[in-house]
Parts: C-alpha cells; sequence; structure tokens
C-alpha cells in the first residue's frame, strides 16, 4: 500500500494519479501577506481569494484582531470575518480536525498568518505536515522565494535549517558534500540545475537511505508539483525530466 507522503500533491484541482477510487479536491493554501500594513495583497492573490470565498473556502488566520484589520485593508468582504477560523499555538489542535474536514469535503482552505509566510517558522507548518499526510494538495498565492516557500510547503520542522545551496558540479567535491548531508541531522535545502534533478535524486538515495525528502517543482508555474517521499521512490518517478526544482531533506530523527 502507498504511504501517503509519498503522493503527489499537485497544483489545481487534479486528481491525484495515485489515488484509486478517491479524489481529494480540497487545497490548502499559503497565502503570505506584507510586512507593512499599509501594503496590499497583489491582484492574482486577490482573485485567488474571492474565487475561495464564492466556492465555500474556509479561512484561517492567526489572531483576529490584527487578522480583521488585514482583511478590511486589503477590500476584501467584511461578512467572511464572522467564519475565519483561528489557527495559532493556541489553538491549532482543534482548528488542524476543523481544517483537515473542510478539506477532505473537497472545500479549500486559505491559511493567512499576520505577517509573512505562512507556515515558515510559524504554527502553521503543522497544519502543512498533516495535510501532507493526508493526501491534501498544498499550493500558495504568489510568492517570489522559492526557498522560503520550498521549506513552508513541506511541512518538516525547520526552526533550525541548514541551505546547502547548489551541489558542486564535479567530484571529488561533489561526493564529498553529498557524504557530509547524509551526517546533518538538520532540515537541509539545496537546488541544482533542472537536467541534473535525476542525477541528484539518484546520489540521494544513496546516501540518505529510507530519509524522506520534499521535491518542489516549477513552483509558481501551472505545472508546480509539490511531493513528499523517499529518493528511492521519487527517483523512478522523475527520471530523465529536468525540471527547475528545490529540494528540501526531512530532520534526521
Amino acid at each position: 500500500m502507498l504511504a501517503f507522503q509519498d503522493l503527489v500533491i499537485q497544483r489545481h484541482n487534479k486528481t491525484c494519479p495515485l489515488i484509486s477510487g478517491w479524489n481529494v479536491k480540497g487545497k490548502l493554501i499559503l497565502v503570505p501577506t506584507p510586512i507593512d500594513e499599509e501594503n496590499t495583497l497583489d491582484s492574482a492573490t486577490l482573485a485567488m481569494i474571492n474565487d475561495g470565498i464564492k466556492a465555500g473556502a474556509k479561512f484561517a488566520i492567526e489572531d483576529l484582531k490584527p487578522g480583521r484589520r488585514r482583511w478590511l485593508r486589503f477590500g476584501l468582504p467584511r461578512e467572511q470575518i464572522d467564519e475565519f477560523v483561528l489557527y495559532n499555538e493556541h489553538t491549532r489542535e482543534a482548528a488542524i480536525e476543523e481544517l483537515l474536514a473542510h478539506l477532505k469535503s473537497g472545500k479549500d482552505v486559505f491559511v493567512m498568518s499576520d505577517a509573512g509566510l505562512p507556515a515558515f517558522c510559524d504554527p502553521g507548518r503543522l497544519l502543512v505536515d498533516r495535510a501532507h499526510q493526508a493526501a491534501v494538495k498544498v499550493s500558495s498565492t504568489p510568492f517570489y522565494n522559492s526557498i522560503a516557500l520550498a521549506v513552508a510547503l513541506s511541512g518538516y520542522d525547520h526552526d533550525r535549517f541548514v541551505f546547502e545551496g547548489f551541489l558542486p558540479t564535479k567530484d571529488p567535491a561533489r561526493s564529498e558534500r553529498l557524504k557530509e548531508m547524509a551526517k546533518e541531522k538538520r532540515t537541509m535545502v539545496l537546488m541544482d540545475t533542472p537536467y541534473r534533478l535525476s542525477k541528484c535524486l539518484n546520489e540521494l538515495a544513496e546516501v540518505l537511505g529510507p530519509r524522506e525528502i520534499c521535491l518542489a517543482l516549477e513552483l509558481g508555474m501551472q505545472t508546480e508539483e509539490v511531493i513528499r517521499g523517499s529518493c528511492a521512490k521519487l527517483r523512478s518517478k522523475f527520471d530523465g525530466q529536468k525540471r527547475p526544482f528545490v529540494l528540501v531533506v526531512s530532520p534526521k530523527i
């Protein structure tokens, strides 16, 4: 039987190809918000939120007072405020169950923190993790830092994480870096060129063993995919593919 974390989490309402007879349509959508309250959301984000309202989405916010204030400043419907779900470190256990039930019913959930990127060094991380485990799609409104976004979409614990950057292109430097990574216990983030996607997965499968990764492909594009699973399983799926990616390695337990 396939583990939930090995199922593809794709952008848009597409049937997950690895699920037979079960189509989870709801998406968990992170909504990055400006640090400065005087700034508003971009038009694409506002359009996604308004479409979500019309489709019966739920909106999770971190704190009611600033959440309401920002919502109205963004020019969003006042009547939606009464439907907000409070999600923070004090309410998350009950809120997660409510939000997952809504997602599994086929409706989307939008998550907004007081400021910045939800689930990045934020209580929303646990909700993202639970969504992956439940084979719920995870995505975001437009955000232009692929590193932070990949970490947030992974759902992995990243109170402390290591940015490995681009791997060296040639041995022995590349092999030595991979050996060092195998010893690292913290969450790691790395990148490489699209044409080395298969090579990277094959190499990591050899050094990481069963340790799980999150592969974030073509973030922000129509073809975006975010998938969690072991390198051994993912390398066969993406064999020969050449796609921009950010790879997040789960912390070593």
